[in-house]
């Protein structure tokens, strides 16, 4: 085998965030561009749709921390930083919830709904993954979250603050380094872990789509 051939081959074999969201770009499409998110922008969101969104959302950040915690569990070391940074974001993020929430005078002790339910299931099977698929699926949702409220542009009180949150220029540049620890360990992986991180990036957009749906389709 010639040296051109060696290259040829590795380069095959790897992959990338950046070649995932090339690879599909109608799947993240639809995961970071729903009408709830344009409902938001345009001002012309129900209570009920948006109320429904914070509850649920609240406690799929609560499942979310929690995988994140086993995802460190089983990063390299020089890995941690950037995952304890997220770690602590999220103990803020989890408290600013319950603020929004009490503002709005919505009752944070209820039940998930099953799109929540479903996606929340499937972080905790995430455990069993190689550490590369999970960093894939960690950068993917945090990703998700990015751009969701970044594409819209610019919204109107009272969902500014939330488009600021995970929108903003620090929030995109932790998403920035979340792929690249990433694409690092995609980069000696495997075959079956690329396609295992593949499968991991395509379940977290469509949950995604879904989880705007749910809040969508709330009832008035």
């Amino acid at each position: 085998m010639t040296v051109v051939q060696v290259v040829l081959n590795f380069v095959l074999m790897t992959l990338t965030c950046k070649q995932l969201l090339q690879n599909y770009t109608q799947a993240w499409h639809e995961a970071t561009v729903h009408p709830f998110l344009e409902g938001c922008k345009l001002g012309t969101i129900r209570p009920q749709q948006f109320n429904t969104w914070l509850v649920q959302d609240y406690l799929f950040v609560i499942d979310f921390t929690r995988m994140v915690g086993r995802v460190l569990a089983i990063a390299p070391p020089h890995h941690f930083d950037v995952i304890l940074t997220g770690l602590a974001a999220l103990k803020d993020e989890l408290n600013w919830f319950k603020e929004k929430a009490a503002q709005r005078q919505l009752n944070l002790d209820t039940a998930k709904q099953q799109t929540c339910i479903s996606y929340c299931e499937y972080m905790h099977t995430l455990a069993a993954m190689p550490y590369p698929v999970q960093a894939t699926a960690f950068w993917a949702i945090e990703l998700a979250y990015n751009q969701g409220w970044q594409l819209p542009g610019v919204m109107p009180k009272p969902y500014t603050e939330f488009a600021d949150r995970w929108g903003n220029a620090g929030f995109t540049e932790y998403v920035k380094l979340l792929e690249h620890q990433a694409d690092e360990v995609l980069q000696t992986a495997s075959e079956s872990i690329h396609h295992q991180a593949e499968e991991a990036f395509l379940r977290v957009a469509k949950f995604e789509k879904y989880f705007w749906q749910m809040a969508f389709h709330a009832a008035q």
